[in-house]
């Protein structure tokens, strides 16, 4: 890894990648292994940093807003706070860590080579998965699942099915985090340069010999000292830029380089390469709704273990313990904290900072016993509501504007209800009763958690407010966004940018729907999987000749 401003002003190189992400890693792993690779990440390194690895220090990086933090928060228009990296290993960086596959029919819909898509997977597991530690309460909230008619226990396994399972996770058994930047170590390191704080400006097009259809064929990145540098891609038909931003850097890219709608273009004065309308349409955000449970008894610390897949299309998860897997430091609620901008007892549109501000300041008065316990949360598939992106500058800095729609159609609004009472259920299991805590009346209950900022059961907390209305209320993110990229919109099936040449975007910003009950697996394993596919695509053209 190098410091952007030790690069030359201008380089050249086989492939290009744009973001050091979580598919921009496996990629550059992967292509280096016979090409000359250059990867341009806009932040820095996530090692030496406790706040990443620490298991015990999740939520740190998400709560950090300073410039230089590996986490750069932004709002969507719909008023849910939510970030995206800015470090090198990308979202793997900041999540709360849990792995599990796609399953077979989103293989098959997305076309890809099942064989391929299995032993892309095993690279990537080989080096970053581990099984988790099933301990008392991530237990009880399986065996409650279970209970609850969530069936068939299909015990410890990567794949997508039916029923409860224990997923992988990226923490290893001593709580240390393994990212997407550790799959690095895969590479052939004389084929690759990494490049730290070299956030792309744009993307450069040339017509060669008066033909109509651009081609990709450099960029220009800037170094924290503010200076430009050109890379361009080495001559060679098989020789490509690979953009690997994320849902939000990948679309405004495309835009800030002149591919994109006409309108957008032309407000910010950027000259058009390619009117593309579909660049940064079918934004969508998983709505998460959670309910926290005071336990009666201590717990562990664990964040997100077990997952009950539902088949009327949401994902039961929880995780728990004093600090939600913030450990002793300090009394939080981790991936449910407003630290992190997670305040869910407002509904979206009253989220100012302000509210976030004060209930932080109303967290550090409660008693430590509002902090045992734990929340039990949901995820619906899909979704099926979807929105759009749109620049607001044309500094790749700065964040655009996005709109996710949440529970726009009401079929998604239906399946957070579902969700909603099967977390009901499991709550009122006899596999769950050690958790649950009888002694206290509703009243003493919501007494003890009435200034937490986090949410009781609704109808506990509110008679009057219907499960449609809670939902709404309540949403979250729980950072699984996708689109602005699309498959067969923006890209083809070869992730190539449909009426550009030599240019791809492989990442999430491709995908109508989140894979799996969590998108990083399968993130992964699309870098390593389309790496693959371009090296057998460059040894075919390399030895007829």
């Amino acid at each position: 890894m190098h410091q952007a401003t030790t690069a030359p002003i201008v380089s050249y190189y086989d492939y290009i990648i744009v973001g050091g992400g979580t598919a921009g890693c496996p990629l550059a792993a992967t292509l280096s292994q016979n090409s000359s690779v250059l990867l341009l990440e806009r932040g820095g390194s996530p090692y030496g940093n406790d706040n990443i690895t620490d298991l015990a220090a999740f939520g740190a990086a998400l709560s950090d807003l300073s410039p230089s933090s590996p986490s750069q928060r932004f709002v969507s228009t719909d008023g849910v706070v939510n970030a995206r990296a800015r470090v090198l290993g990308g979202g793997s960086c900041l999540n709360a860590g849990f792995y599990t596959r796609a399953g077979a029919d989103y293989i098959r819909l997305s076309g890809w080579d099942a064989r391929l898509v299995n032993e892309s997977y095993k690279w990537v597991e080989d080096m970053v998965a581990f099984q988790p530690p099933v301990r008392q309460w991530q237990a009880a909230v399986r065996d409650g699942l279970v209970e609850a008619g969530v069936q068939p226990y299909n015990g410890f396994t990567y794949e997508h099915m039916y029923g409860t399972k224990v997923g992988g996770t990226i923490f290893d058994p001593n709580g240390h985090r393994h990212t997407a930047a550790d799959l690095l170590r895969y590479a052939n390191s004389s084929g690759l340069t990494v490049l730290l704080y070299a956030p792309v400006n744009k993307i450069l097009f040339t017509r060669l010999g008066g033909i109509q259809k651009p081609r990709a064929h450099g960029v220009i990145f800037k170094d924290a000292n503010g200076v430009d540098h050109r890379a361009y891609l080495k001559r060679g038909s098989t020789n490509e830029i690979l953009v690997s931003s994320g849902s939000l850097g990948s679309p405004q890219l495309l835009m800030l380089s002149g591919v994109g709608p006409r309108r957008q273009l032309k407000a910010h004065n950027i000259t058009m390469v390619l009117e593309q309308p579909m660049v940064g349409l079918g934004m969508s955000d998983n709505p998460m709704n959670a309910v926290f449970v005071p336990s009666p008894q201590p717990v562990e610390v664990s964040l997100i273990q077990i997952v009950g897949i539902t088949r009327n299309g949401t994902y039961i998860e929880s995780a728990c313990g004093e600090n939600f897997a913030g450990g002793a430091r300090t009394l939080d609620y981790g991936m449910f904290s407003p630290k992190i901008g997670q305040l869910s007892t407002v509904p979206p549109k009253q989220r100012t900072q302000k509210a976030i501000d004060k209930a932080v300041e109303d967290m550090k008065a409660l008693p430590q016993s509002a902090f045992v316990g734990g929340f039990i949360l949901e995820k619906i598939v899909g979704p099926i509501s979807t929105g759009h992106l749109e620049i607001r500058s044309r500094d790749p800095n700065v964040n655009p504007s996005v709109t996710f729609n949440y529970f726009k159609d009401p079929r998604d609004l239906q399946r957070c209800v579902d969700g909603i009472k099967i977390i009901e259920s499991v709550i009122e299991s006899k596999a769950f009763s050690p958790f649950k805590v009888d002694s206290l009346s509703i009243i003493n209950l919501l007494n003890m958690t009435a200034s937490s900022p986090v949410n009781l059961l609704p109808k506990h907390a509110n008679a009057s407010r219907s499960l449609e209305q809670f939902c709404k209320d309540t949403v979250m993110t729980i950072w699984h966004y996708h689109g602005g990229c699309e498959l067969d919109r923006v890209v083809d099936r070869d992730y190539k940018v449909i009426g550009i040449d030599a240019l791809r975007v492989i990442d999430g910003s491709t995908f109508r729907n989140s894979p799996g009950t969590n998108p990083q697996a399968t993130v992964m394993m699309l870098g390593r999987y389309m790496g693959v596919k371009l090296l057998r695509e460059r040894l075919a053209t390399v030895r007829p000749n």
